[in-house]
C-alpha cells in the first residue's frame, strides 16, 4: 500500500492576500500539485499553470499515451469546484453538452437542465474527435463565459476554464478544428515523450495515474477567480506592448502565413505573458516574457498549411525578425 500523504494547504480568498501575490501563490500551489503527477515536464506544468492563470483555456495536442488526459485531470483536480467531462465522439450533439429545456406536465412550464459545460473546470477529451456541430457549442461558453439555449442566456461558473485535448489530424477519425476555435484557447501545449528517469519513475508507481487517484485540491475557485484578476494588476509598458504588435505585423508579414497573429491573439499572448511574469515573481512583464511564451500562444493561431510543430517554427523565425526592445 502506498504511504499516505498529507493533505495539501488549499489556498483560500483572503483580504490580506491579493493581486500579483495571491496570483503567485495560487501558482506555486498549481504547480507543486501538478508536479508530482506528472514528472519530467516541469515546463509544461508551469505553461499549463500560466494559461490557468491568464483566465484562458488550454489545448494538449499529441499522440496518444503522452500523458494529455492525466495533465487535464490533475489540472482539474487541483482546482476545487465543480468539474465536468465531456468525451469527444462523432456522435455527441452540441444539446448534450450546452444542456436542453424539458417540459414539465405537472407545471405547464419549460425547465433548463444544464449539460456538462456549466462547471468552473471542464474538460474535454479527444476534441477533435467530436464533429464540428459539437465543437460550435464551446464558442459562445469559452468566449463570453455564457451559453444561449431556447432564446435565453445562461451565466457560466467563475472561474471557468476548458481543458481540451486532441491528437494529431493525421490520425484516422478527426475532425481539424476551425480558426475560430483553436483562436479561443491561450496555450496549445505539446508534452512529448518523458526522458528516460521520469519514465522509469512512472514505471515504478511515482507519479502517474497512482498519484492522480490521491490528488487534492489546492485552490478554492474563489481564489482563483482573485488571482486571475491580480494577474492584470502586473504592469505591462508601452515598450512590452508595442513589441507584441511588432510581432503581430511580422507574423501578417510572413511569406507562408495566410492568416497572421490577430488582435484578440495578441491580447492572450499579453495575458499569458503576465501569467508567466508571476509565475518568476515578478509585478511586470519583460521581451523575454513575450518571447517564451509566444510558441505556445501563437503557433496554433497562425495558418501556414503546416502542422504545429511546423507553424511553431514559423513563431520562431517571426521572434527573430523582430527586435527585442532595450531599457
Amino acid at each position: 500500500m502506498p504511504p499516505a500523504h498529507p493533505s495539501p494547504a488549499v489556498v483560500a480568498a483572503s483580504p490580506e492576500l491579493t493581486g500579483p501575490p495571491l496570483a503567485a501563490e495560487v501558482g506555486r500551489a498549481l504547480v507543486t500539485n501538478l508536479e508530482t503527477v506528472l514528472r519530467g515536464k516541469a515546463a509544461a506544468v508551469r505553461l499549463a499553470v500560466a494559461a490557468v492563470l491568464a483566465g484562458g483555456h488550454l489545448l494538449l495536442e499529441d499522440v496518444p499515451g503522452q500523458g494529455k488526459t492525466l495533465l487535464a485531470k490533475a489540472l482539474a483536480r487541483s482546482i476545487g469546484g465543480a468539474f465536468h467531462r465531456v468525451q469527444g465522439t462523432a456522435d455527441v450533439l452540441p444539446s448534450e453538452l450546452t444542456g436542453v429545456s424539458v417540459f414539465q406536465p405537472t407545471t405547464g412550464a419549460w425547465e433548463f437542465r444544464p449539460g456538462p459545460l456549466f462547471a468552473n473546470v471542464v474538460l474535454v477529451d479527444e476534441l477533435n474527435r467530436a464533429t464540428p456541430r459539437a465543437q460550435s457549442a464551446l464558442l459562445e461558453a469559452m468566449e463570453e463565459r455564457q451559453i444561449s439555449v431556447d432564446g435565453r442566456t445562461y451565466r457560466l461558473p467563475d472561474p471557468y476554464l476548458v481543458i481540451a485535448t486532441q491528437n494529431p489530424l493525421d490520425h484516422a477519425g478527426t475532425f481539424p478544428l476551425v480558426e475560430g476555435q483553436r483562436d479561443r484557447f491561450t496555450l496549445v501545449l505539446e508534452l512529448g515523450h518523458p526522458g528516460p528517469e521520469a519514465e522509469r519513475e512512472l514505471l515504478l508507481g511515482v507519479g502517474g495515474m497512482e498519484q492522480l487517484t490521491r490528488l487534492q485540491p489546492v485552490v478554492e475557485p474563489a481564489a482563483l477567480a482573485a488571482a486571475i484578476a491580480g494577474v492584470r494588476q502586473v504592469h505591462v509598458s508601452v515598450a512590452v506592448a508595442d513589441h507584441i504588435v511588432a510581432i503581430g505585423a511580422a507574423s501578417r508579414a510572413h511569406p507562408l502565413v495566410t492568416l497572421g497573429q490577430s488582435p484578440r491573439a495578441s491580447l492572450s499572448l499579453l495575458r499569458a505573458a503576465q501569467a508567466w511574469a508571476v509565475l518568476k515573481g515578478r509585478t511586470f512583464v519583460t521581451p523575454d516574457d513575450v518571447r517564451e511564451l509566444a510558441p505556445a500562444a501563437l503557433a496554433h493561431r497562425l495558418r501556414t498549411g503546416g502542422n504545429l510543430a511546423a507553424t511553431t517554427a514559423i513563431v520562431h523565425e517571426v521572434l527573430a525578425r523582430v527586435p527585442v526592445p532595450q531599457g
